[in-house]
């Protein structure tokens, strides 16, 4: 099996475009590693360059500890799984399985044999006569997994394979795609946009975001405890609420969390409450996710938030409701889309839609210097609390999850108790507060 290594990868285009900024990752032997983001934040250079099939701008590509910049792609024990099939329309379904090993002069006994493992083990055994353009998607995919199989490589690469299919087949795959990998062992690095299949299928999940590395670990480290304000945006469904916090300490007793009309108290006692406590007098984000907050009665004691619905949404299986607490949010552009104009009287549900474009770092204007995402020296980075733009922050519409079709609606009163310890606490630059790291 094969490791990878990318010290200090960079990779910028000949229109001056920086497609990946010093990237430091390593991929262990048989481990499954996820390269999670949106479109266009430079995971699939990243692939193209560990292929070579892009030349990294500097750094290096390190295959087994052996520099690979200069070893062409024929030469690297890799292979490669396209998002759009590649298949070869005029061969049938057995010959495009067997190319790659026909090419590399293996005899024609051994090539069916092999071809006819694998097609068996896809479940596509039943159509090796056929031509691609007669399969479904589904089947089309277990083909162009068969011919990336069938060479038995060191390496494979999945350049977000699952796209083009609908969501039943995709979820199907994934399992299928993730149990044959494991029982092959051989090492994989997966290209996708889609959460779910990183968060189900990654041994360890890479995020990254316009090039830059934001946050490493396995499934549960990045969604529980996430690096970056813009990891913590990213991933879980619904989206962690994000409020601006005044850090205001009584020293000894508890730190309070002013949420504009209301405040939660961190108890002294709690070991975060030290980390939080250097902010004393400054603004920082507070993170909460819907799991963190339970409906409680009007009364109920400890920490509480009390609001207003402003709207719900009915998914079968639960309800979310979404809650006017008095705060402020911070937005996060997950989309790299340019900052929308605010509509005057807007509903609450466009709010939240135009939430999704709307930028929370960039080019600072105030100072030539600053810290890349995750604190790295480097670009600089504005405040996601200076208020740059009123497109960064919005009155808050707190997430919180109801039994199906609940007997509440729009304009109600919602009281919910906060889990305190499920808290998460970004600084102004969208780095999180800790009292260590994992």
């Amino acid at each position: 099996m094969t490791t990878v290594a990318l010290k200090d990868v960079t990779k910028v285009f000949a229109d001056g475009t920086i497609a990946v900024d010093n990237v430091n990752l390593d991929v262990n032997d048989g481990e499954f590693m996820v390269l999670l983001g949106p479109s266009g934040c430079g995971k699939s250079t990243v692939l193209r360059m560990i292929a070579g099939l892009e030349d990294p701008t500097s750094g290096a590509v390190l295959l087994d500890g052996e520099l690979a910049n200069d070893i062409p792609p024929r030469d690297r024990r890799v292979a490669m799984v396209f998002q759009d099939f590649a298949l070869y329309p005029h061969m049938s379904v057995g010959d495009n399985i067997a190319f790659p090993l026909r090419l590399s002069g293996v005899d024609p006994e051994s090539r069916t044999e092999r071809v006819a493992d694998v097609a068996s083990a896809l479940g596509i055994g039943d159509v090796l006569s056929r031509r691609p353009n007669q399969l479904s998607g589904g089947q089309r995919q277990r083909v162009a997994m068969g011919r990336a199989i069938v060479r038995r490589p060191g390496l494979f690469l999945m350049d977000e394979p699952l796209s083009n299919l609908d969501s039943g087949l995709r979820a199907e795959l994934r399992a299928e795609i993730s149990g044959l990998v494991r029982e092959l062992g051989v090492s994989t690095v997966y290209v996708t946009h889609d959460q779910a299949e990183a968060l189900t299928m990654a041994d360890r999940v890479a995020i990254m975001r316009r090039g830059v590395l934001q946050d490493v670990g396995t499934p549960t480290e990045v969604y529980g405890r996430p690096a970056t304000l813009y990891v913590a945006a990213f991933l879980g469904s619904p989206r962690m609420n994000l409020l601006e916090a005044s850090v205001y300490v009584h020293l000894d007793r508890y730190v309070a969390l002013n949420l504009g009309e209301q405040a939660l108290y961190l108890p002294w006692s709690d070991i975060r409450a030290r980390a939080v406590s250097h902010y004393h007098g400054e603004r920082i984000v507070v993170g909460m996710r819907a799991e963190a907050l339970t409906p409680v009665a009007p009364d109920a004691p400890g920490d509480v938030l009390r609001g207003r619905i402003r709207f719900l949404e009915h998914h079968g299986h639960e309800s979310l409701a979404f809650l006017d607490i008095g705060a402020t949010a911070i937005m996060v552009d997950d989309l790299g889309g340019q900052p929308a104009d605010p509509v005057n009287g807007s509903t609450g549900r466009l709010r939240r839609l135009g939430s999704v474009m709307q930028r929370l770092t960039g080019r600072s204007t105030e100072t030539g210097e600053g810290v890349e995402a995750g604190g790295r020296p480097g670009s600089a980075r504005e405040s996601v609390l200076s208020d740059p733009g009123r497109h960064h922050r919005r009155p808050a519409e707190l997430a919180v999850r109801l039994a199906p079709y609940p007997a509440v609606s729009s304009g109600h009163p919602l009281s919910v108790a906060v889990r305190m310890d499920a808290l998460h606490f970004f600084d102004e630059r969208g780095d999180r507060i800790d009292v260590g790291w994992r």
